[in-house]
């Protein structure tokens, strides 16, 4: 018998480590997409955890008597609170601006039952074990049950069940485990503890059921508290979480909470972002886009009757999935996405480029703002040599480089970091309704800056359907007062010496996206 109540008591451990572990992932993700700064909430949510660990184990200490009736009040709210962290985050942050404290304060929660969990089992199976192995069992199992947690919530967890339903097949999990250890080791339970633990098991039951069935509709209406307009669409997928809402007869696109674009005016960011570029190359014939899943930038490439191929590359398949069949999006973007010259691939920007072997004759970049360290990648000099490579040697390039006045800093390290990549680079911007002004860089192998900027003044768009876009406006968008700041005081991005999340971050304009 001994030997079957340490294996349930071990189990019981594994499947804290399986649930808990996840609980914390999906923490951690949480926080990157309510709060930015992907290393920063990983490496504090994940510590945090950890020291909460140790100070359960500590709490541990307090108790010295009921050892079995503990642990098993805190699987149970354990299970519990794994199962619903990621649905009340979620639910919460329409009703309050400190969602972060939510985060953390499930993270240390979550670490303090673990951490007290793991000296209980220790204490309890000591009758059984001798020390040596009893630890190394424990400890050992808890272990496991975190790797299996951890490839669970990356294969299957995060790409098929989204961060609301994942903590609940996990949670549950641990759930079950713990009902089993409660009916395997009754007899050795108080008595007194018998009937609330039978009366709690069923209620808890019945709670993790009813949030798991209505979860979508909780979080929706958790993220419609958090929008001003209506949310018609939303969806958690491996790599974002893709919002749309509507206001009036318009649509915005949100991704992670953060604006993408508004079908009111997002014509004046895309027509400055593409014509000018193809327009500059004497023969724009095959053409790369990375990112732009709206498929607004194919729309407006189209317009070019002498381009012959498009490559867009957008690491997020649901992204192009929803540009390609979303009501919404085919009516924006024309179904550009149908036209036989445009061709699709779902990889990692960087990745594609290291594995390229095709030359492009013009190069669009639109990605979103460099707000985290993983966006950050795509704005580095490593990302824009990869480019310069692959690009012909009359070729052009333009990057999306966020507000030149709400993020100066930002837009002129784009700027520094294009150039010192082997481009020589001419900035451009345009005011958007919906942003404010905003900023690209364009960069060319082979023109002067001078060269650069004398042709787009000379530039004309009357054979292309523009509805904005005129050879006037180009006077504006080619036209800065002085800088803003000492350009002396801005470091080129590298992978190495990622500087310009932290710019874009301590800029105005994040405090409104």
């Amino acid at each position: 018998m001994s030997q079957k109540k340490s294996r349930i008591l071990k189990l019981a451990l594994f499947a804290t480590g399986l649930s808990g572990i996840v609980a914390e992932y999906i923490l951690s993700t949480l926080a990157t997409y309510f709060l930015g700064d992907s290393v920063f909430q990983w490496t504090m949510i994940l510590s945090i955890m950890l020291f909460s660990m140790g100070i359960g184990s500590r709490l541990s200490t307090l108790f010295t008597s009921k050892i079995l009736e503990k642990f098993l009040i805190a699987e149970f709210l354990l299970s519990l609170l794994t199962s619903t962290a990621a649905l009340a985050t979620y639910f919460l942050m329409g009703v309050t601006e400190n969602i972060g404290v939510v985060i953390y304060g499930f993270s240390i929660a979550i670490g303090l039952l673990i951490g007290m969990e793991i000296p209980l089992v220790i204490r309890i199976n000591e009758s059984n074990e001798e020390l040596r192995t009893n630890i190394a069992g424990v400890m050992e199992n808890d272990y496991y049950g975190s790797l299996i947690g951890g490839l669970f919530f990356v294969f299957i967890g995060l790409p098929f069940l989204g961060l609301t339903h994942t903590p609940f097949i996990l949670g549950g999990i641990n759930f079950l485990v713990a009902i089993a250890l409660f009916i395997r080791l009754k007899k050795h339970v108080d008595t007194s503890y018998r009937i609330p633990f039978t009366i709690t098991i069923p209620a808890i039951l019945c709670t993790i059921l009813f949030l798991s069935y209505n979860a979508d509709e909780i979080v929706l209406y958790g993220e419609q508290k958090r929008y001003n307009d209506k949310v018609v669409f939303s969806k958690q997928t491996r790599y974002q979480k893709i919002t749309i809402t509507q206001w009036k007869e318009h649509y915005w696109l949100y991704l992670n909470s953060s604006k993408q674009l508004c079908t009111f005016d997002e014509f004046l960011y895309h027509e400055p972002l593409v014509h000018p570029v193809i327009k500059l190359t004497k023969d724009p014939r095959n053409i790369l886009i990375l990112g732009a899943g709206d498929g607004c930038a194919i729309r407006e490439v189209l317009k070019h009757k002498d381009v012959e191929q498009i490559t867009l590359v957008d690491i997020d398949p649901e992204m192009t999935k929803i540009g390609k069949s979303h009501e919404i999006f085919t009516t924006m973007n024309d179904s550009s996405y149908y036209n036989p010259k445009v061709k699709v691939i779902n990889q990692d920007a960087f990745q594609f480029l290291e594995e390229s072997d095709t030359f492009y004759d013009v190069m669009i970049l639109d990605f979103p703002d460099p707000k985290s360290i993983d966006l950050n990648r795509v704005y580095t000099k490593e990302f824009y040599r990869l480019c310069h490579r692959r690009l012909r040697p009359f070729g052009h390039i333009i990057t999306q480089a966020v507000s030149p006045y709400y993020t100066t800093k930002a837009f002129k390290s784009i700027e520094k970091t294009l150039g010192a990549s082997g481009f020589t680079t001419l900035p451009i911007h345009n005011h958007v309704y919906s942003f404010g002004e905003w900023g690209w860089v364009i960069g060319s192998k082979y023109e002067s800056k001078k060269e650069i900027k004398n042709r787009l003044l000379e530039m004309t768009f009357e054979d292309i359907e523009a509805r904005w876009i005129t050879n006037e406006s180009m006077n504006l968008m080619t036209s800065f007062g002085k800088d803003l700041v000492k350009i002396d005081s801005v470091e080129v991005n590298t992978v190495r010496n990622p500087v310009l999340y932290k710019y874009y971050l301590g800029g105005t304009w994040a405090k409104f996206l």
